[in-house]
């Protein structure tokens, strides 16, 4: 695929060499300009997957973890597809458009989710294609005038449902989210319209921010992605991700056994924090950054970033016995930063259905005195 003539922007820099900048030269300023509305950020690099046909949602769910089957011509939603011990394989960004289901994904995870949906067909009346070619995505807080794709009559815009837990959703965060005032979208516009939407910017139309600024202000939310908050042993209460991307109450679908149990009678064995880092070191942690307590190990940093207002935070993965209250350590590339834990996921998150404990077999009950 062809280059994004976002990259030929003046200070345009692909740190990350995945094709889209990270930023634009000053980091910060494109946070405050993506935080007001004003910018947008060249996401192209993601990809987009569709499924046509008259059974395309009720297939999707019963494959995935959200109910799909009322969704709206230009409603919104996610979905996560698990394996059979409910741990995250995919996670999709949604919104149909009444003939076509459109599916956001990440660049990394299009081919495998593609070819498993494929497989799983079998006589149903569902097609499945790669858009990506066509069709690119821009990342926004505001409402620029974006030639937005549209082949059915309905503007194809994710609008991230993170802001409130959806129905059939659960959260386990307390007191006032950071989401509530989330107002991310992603929007479709023909790829061959980029080049024209980056002359806009250099016309000074509106400004651009690169992706450090949007995973800023996505930390800050508390706001999981699959790319950096997902490994190969989450499952999505570990994340709060039962808030908007699994129903409760749907019926089955691959993993939602490990779903239910864990809601209802256990407890994550990991949980979700956001870390106020200490910078006075000048230091910064990468992903994978090891976290501790008492010097023992208990997580890992999963994504950071230097906030506009907060300054440096992270979201890391922690052990849900690691006391809630405590002065994390991060390793950053030798150098030991303290981290404040900004509570996500509380160490008490399930067990909602308050089965009362049984006496362990063989023990004593001690009778009342007469």
């Amino acid at each position: 695929m062809a280059a994004s003539p976002f990259l030929a922007l003046p200070g345009a820099v692909d740190i990350a060499d995945v094709g889209v900048a990270a930023h634009y030269g000053n980091p910060l300023s494109e946070q405050r300009a993506l935080a007001d509305g004003r910018a947008i950020v060249d996401l192209s690099d993601r990809a987009v997957l569709t499924i046509t046909g008259p059974d395309r949602l009720s297939w999707l769910n019963s494959l995935t973890s959200q109910s799909l089957l009322g969704l709206a011509p230009g409603e919104s939603t996610e979905t996560l597809l698990l394996d059979v011990t409910g741990r995250l394989e995919h996670a999709v960004r949604i919104v149909d458009d009444g003939e076509t289901l459109w599916m956001l994904v990440d660049s990394a995870e299009a081919e495998g989710l593609l070819a498993w949906l494929t497989s799983m067909r079998f006589m149903l009346r569902v097609e499945l294609a790669d858009r990506t070619a066509d069709l690119a995505t821009i990342g926004t807080i505001g409402d620029p005038a974006l030639p937005i794709a549209a082949p059915n009559g309905v503007p194809l815009i994710w609008h991230d449902p993170w802001r409130a837990v959806t129905p059939g959703g659960h959260q386990y965060a307390r007191g006032e989210h950071p989401g509530a005032s989330w107002t991310w979208s992603e929007r479709l516009v023909p790829r061959d319209a980029l080049g024209s939407i980056a002359a806009r910017v250099t016309a000074g139309e509106f400004p651009v921010a690169g992706t450090l600024a949007a995973d800023a202000l996505r930390i800050a939310a508390w706001r999981p992605r699959f790319a950096t908050e997902v490994d190969e042993k989450t499952i999505p209460h570990e994340l709060d991700w039962l808030r908007t991307a699994v129903h409760l109450t749907k019926g089955c679908y691959r993993g939602q056994e490990t779903v239910a149990k864990v809601h209802n009678l256990g407890h994550p064995p990991r949980r979700l924090v956001m870390l106020h880092l200490d910078g006075s070191e000048g230091v910064h942690p990468e992903r994978g950054a090891v976290v501790t307590n008492d010097g023992k190990e208990v997580g890992t940093v999963t994504s950071s970033a230097l906030h506009y207002e907060l300054g440096p935070i992270a979201l890391a993965v922690v052990k849900r016995s690691t006391p809630a209250d405590a002065t994390l350590v991060v390793d950053a590339d030798g150098t030991a930063v303290a981290a404040a834990q900004e509570i996500v996921v509380p160490p008490e998150a399930g067990a909602e259905a308050h089965v009362p404990r049984l006496p362990r077999l063989g023990a004593v009950t001690r009778q009342p005195r007469a």
